[in-house]
C-alpha cells in the first residue's frame, strides 16, 4: 500500500512538473515568476553585466547642461595640453608625447648619478686602467658626431658578470667590464656606446617619464565611463602602448648610434652585427618580444643588416681619412703593442634580460 500510494502521488505530480519545468517556454522576465526563489537568484547572477556608470553618464549628458559644459571644457583642456606637448625626436623625426622639461631630466640624472656612484663605490677603475682609456678614446671620436654639448664623464665598473652600459642625462657614462669583454674590439664597444649616447640625444628619459602621465589620464577617463577597476585598460596600455614604445626607442637608438655616430666616426658598422650574433648565442632568455621592453636578438640582427648599406655610405662620406683618424689608429696600435689594449677574450653568459642597454 505504501508503494502504491507513492506511485499515485508521483502520477498526480508529473503533469504539474511538466507544466512548470519541462514545457519549453521563451525566457523573459515574467517566466521567472514560475521558478522558486533560488532559481530566480541564479538566473539573475547569469545576466550580463550592466555598465551603470556609462548609463548614468549618458543620462547626465541628456538632462544636465552643466555636465555637458564640464565635459566639453575638460576635454578641450586635455586636448590642448596633450597637443602642446607633442614633439619630434631629433634626427629620426618620430612624433611623441613629452611633458618633461630638460631641467627635470637633469635633476633625474643627478639623482641617478649619485645613486650609481654610491652603489658601485670601490668597483670603479682608475683612469690609468687600459679599459678606462679605451672607453675615453671611443667617446672622444663619437662625441663630435653625437650632437651632445660639453664634455663626457665616464667610468668603468669592474664587474665581469654584468653585461651592461648606460649614459645618464648630463653626460655621465658608465660601462661594465663585462660588456667590454663581450664586445672584444673597439668597433664593437663603439656600437654599444653609440647606442647609449643616442638614448640621450633622443631624450628617451623625458619620454619615459612623460608616458605615465598620459597613461594615467587615459585610464582615468576610460574607468570613469566603462571599467571601474581599470585593470583591463592598464593591461591594454602596457602591452599595446608602453612595451611597443620601449622597443621603438631601442630601434631608434640602434639607428642613431650606428648610422649617425658609429659610421660617421669611422668605426666599422658590421661589428654591431657581430656583437649581437654573440649576444644571441650567449642569451638564455625565452621571453617573447611581445612581453619585452627590447626587441629580440634575431630581429635586431636582421634590422642591423638592412641598415649596413646606408651605414657604409655614411662612413664613406665622412672625413675618415683625416689626420686625427690615423693618429687614433696609431695610438690604438701602440697601446696594443704595449699590452694595454682591449682585455683578452672570454666567454660570458648573457641572460638576455631587459636591463641590458
Amino acid at each position: 500500500m505504501l508503494r502504491r500510494s507513492w506511485i499515485l502521488r508521483r502520477r498526480i505530480h508529473v503533469p504539474i512538473l511538466w507544466d512548470q519545468l519541462l514545457r519549453p517556454r521563451p525566457f523573459n522576465s515574467s517566466s521567472l515568476d514560475h521558478f522558486p526563489a533560488r532559481a530566480r537568484q541564479y538566473a539573475n547572477q547569469r545576466r550580463p553585466p550592466q555598465y551603470n556608470r556609462f548609463q548614468q553618464s549618458q543620462q547626465l549628458w541628456r538632462t544636465s547642461p552643466e555636465f555637458r559644459i564640464v565635459v566639453v571644457v575638460a576635454g578641450g583642456a586635455i586636448t590642448l595640453w596633450v597637443g602642446s606637448n607633442i614633439e619630434q625626436v631629433p634626427i629620426s623625426g618620430r612624433w611623441r608625447f613629452n611633458c618633461i622639461s630638460e631641467a627635470y631630466e637633469a635633476e633625474l640624472g643627478r639623482v641617478e648619478y649619485e645613486q650609481t656612484m654610491q652603489e658601485y663605490q670601490g668597483m670603479i677603475t682608475r683612469p690609468s686602467d687600459p679599459r678606462h682609456q679605451m672607453v675615453g678614446r671611443i667617446l672622444r671620436r663619437l662625441l663630435p658626431n653625437s650632437g651632445l654639448q660639453g664634455d663626457l664623464e665616464y667610468h668603468v665598473i669592474d664587474d665581469e658578470d654584468e653585461i651592461n652600459a648606460f649614459v645618464i642625462p648630463g653626460g655621465k657614462v658608465f660601462v661594465f667590464s663585462g660588456i667590454i669583454s663581450m664586445c672584444k674590439t673597439e668597433d664593437g664597444l663603439a656600437a654599444v656606446l653609440g647606442h647609449e649616447l643616442a638614448h640621450n640625444v633622443a631624450h628617451h628619459i623625458q619620454e619615459n617619464a612623460s608616458l605615465p602621465y598620459l597613461i594615467t589620464l587615459v585610464v582615468g577617463l576610460v574607468s570613469l565611463f566603462f571599467d571601474n577597476s581599470a585593470e583591463l585598460t592598464r593591461f591594454i596600455l602596457k602591452y599595446g602602448v608602453k612595451l611597443p614604445n620601449s622597443r621603438v626607442q631601442e630601434a631608434e637608438a640602434d639607428h642613431l648610434g650606428i648610422l649617425v655616430m658609429m659610421a660617421q666616426s669611422c668605426y666599422n658598422p658590421e661589428e654591431a652585427v657581430h656583437l649581437w650574433q654573440r649576444m644571441d648565442q650567449a642569451s638564455r632568455s625565452t621571453v617573447p618580444q611581445l612581453l619585452s621592453t627590447h626587441p629580440n636578438s634575431k630581429n635586431r640582427i636582421k634590422r642591423l643588416q638592412e641598415w649596413l648599406p646606408e651605414a657604409a655610405q655614411k662612413r664613406a662620406a665622412s672625413e675618415c681619412g683625416n689626420i686625427s683618424y690615423y693618429a687614433d689608429q696609431f695610438h690604438q696600435a701602440f697601446d696594443s703593442y704595449r699590452g694595454s689594449g682591449a682585455p683578452p677574450n672570454r666567454t660570458t653568459n648573457y641572460d638576455g634580460d631587459d636591463s641590458f642597454w
